[in-house]
């Protein structure tokens, strides 16, 4: 059996030296660097590698790094974030 089309959108759309834009499904997201250190140190080639994984997971395997829709859109609920 093959699997089907995926027919979820996930891209970056623009980098500047704040952050990321990233378009995921309808919705555009902004990953700042301030919140998200270990993107600043990542070359271009590896931020522009994400995969999506609906409904809400953003992935980039490649820097072990998974963050979750949720909290790029309401950034006030979830005040913990993970330290290397």
């Amino acid at each position: 059996m093959k699997s089907g089309i995926a027919t979820s959108v996930c891209e970056v759309t623009g980098i500047n030296d704040l952050g990321f834009w990233v378009l995921a499904g309808d919705c555009e997201y902004f990953v700042p660097f301030s919140a998200y250190p270990e993107f600043k140190e990542s070359s271009v080639n590896q931020i522009l590698n994400i995969r999506f994984f609906p409904p809400s997971q953003l992935s980039w395997i490649e820097l072990d790094i998974d963050i979750e829709l949720p909290s790029l859109s309401k950034p006030e609920s979830f005040p913990l974030a993970f330290k290397k």
